[in-house]
């Protein structure tokens, strides 16, 4: 249980360090390592991804695979560890997993590399012990040992990343009432008990650490202020040369955070959406996959756009926590790379006064519309004509109703 995550008192720095002394390469993994980027989420994880993906058959060429078909084989991961996926979509199969395991074992006794943030989400050391296991399987002594590789930034940046996209995945609460429940309230696992199995770095880094042996891990802190950083990390490790890794824009759709006006905006959309019991199918196609995506697409944030503010006191205890997981890593006897005291610094941030009240765009607002009808518009059926006139039927009524016909012609689809 992850109930001692929030009561720091120690004070941290006030302001972010400053520039950083020129770092050594780290030492090449050994030829043959099958090395696993396990996350967490919002540590860089799309821009290495694509990164690797898009070199792939430059990286062939030099002894290193990528053997995911996709990007990021997102269903493997949390097909392996027994997670649902998102709000509607359809469960990961074993077969996901399957299919990335026989990938893996293809590619002999070369250098390959495993990339996704939901390996993060492993529930326990059985589920670890199974993913090592099953992807450095087949292998000669010293062939195909799986590395570990975690990526870190400060805990106060990762909070409201992740609070909207608990909000994209069906999340009613607003973001300092999350945060109450996230630091304040034992056990801290309300409403998103997934928050700190990911987020509680130490604990993480720990649970990897009893599976493969602190030599088999290396952490990495990521400096936000050197953009190729992570890249070159990467290169290193993987005995690639400098500047194979370059980064790849993504669409909006795949990267872009909403603001804090349209997270709002969708927060309130998902209280009306559970208020009226309509299926989970319909807000995935529906919403995620048809308002939330059109609008990420057409909008671009404006610079005066309200953001999410993460209140002092938030910003204190995150620092607390993120001293605590600097101090036992280094314990642990791990390579790591880049600077631990960047966890535990405490920024300067506007407050909300300062940014003003979020205020939804009219256009925005038409774009997520849109979005919304144009996937109900491409069903091709027509709803039969309801027996009831439309004002002798309620409103929260007409609601369902709608729902479980738009479901019927996605699922005609």
């Amino acid at each position: 249980m992850e109930t001692d995550c929030t009561h720091h008192d120690s004070a941290s720095p006030e302001a972010e360090t400053g520039e950083t002394a020129p770092k050594s390469a780290p030492t090449p993994l050994p030829p043959g390592t099958r090395l696993l980027h396990i996350g967490p989420h919002k540590t860089g994880t799309t821009s290495i991804q694509g990164a690797l993906f898009a070199a792939k058959d430059a990286m062939a060429g030099r002894g290193v695979d990528f053997p995911a078909h996709s990007r990021h084989p997102m269903e493997a991961a949390l097909a392996v560890c027994a997670r649902p996926g998102m709000m509607g979509d359809a469960k990961p199969t074993e077969g996901h997993w399957k299919r990335l395991v026989d990938a893996v074992h293809a590619t002999g006794r070369r250098t390959s590399v495993v990339s996704s943030e939901f390996f993060a989400d492993a529930p326990d050391d059985e589920a670890i012990a199974r993913i090592v296991d099953d992807l450095g399987r087949g292998q000669g002594r010293g062939q195909g040992r799986v590395h570990v590789l975690v990526t870190l930034r400060p805990l106060w940046k990762i909070m409201p990343s992740q609070w909207q996209q608990y909000v994209q995945n069906g999340l009613r609460m607003g973001y300092e009432d999350w945060l109450e429940h996230m630091l304040r309230k034992a056990p801290y696992e309300k409403p998103n008990p997934s928050f700190w199995r990911r987020h509680r770095h130490d604990r993480l880094v720990e649970r990897w650490v009893r599976v493969v042996g602190a030599e088999n891990v290396t952490v990495v802190v990521v400096d936000d202020r050197d953009r190729d950083g992570l890249m070159r990390t990467f290169e290193s490790l993987l005995g690639l040369p400098d500047g194979l890794l370059v980064p790849v824009p993504v669409p909006d759709t795949v990267n872009r955070s909403l603001t804090l006006a349209e997270t709002e905006m969708l927060r309130k959309l998902n209280m009306e959406f559970r208020g009226n019991g309509l299926p989970d199918e319909v807000y995935s196609k529906m919403v995620r996959g048809g308002a939330v995506m059109h609008m990420k697409n057409a909008c671009r944030p404006a610079p005066d756009d309200a953001r999410i503010t993460t209140p002092r006191w938030a910003l204190e205890a995150a620092a607390g926590i993120g001293a605590e997981t600097a101090e036992r890593i280094a314990a642990m006897g791990v390579r790591v790379l880049g600077d631990p005291a960047s966890l535990s610094v405490v920024p300067s941030v506007a407050s909300a006064e300062e940014t003003g009240p979020p205020r939804i765009d009219p256009e925005v607002a038409a774009h997520a519309l849109y979005g919304a009808l144009a996937v109900a518009a491409a069903a091709p059926a027509h709803p039969a004509v309801p027996a009831r006139s439309v004002h002798q039927t309620s409103s929260k009524e007409l609601v369902r109703v709608l729902g479980h016909r738009v479901l019927k012609r996605l699922k005609r689809e």
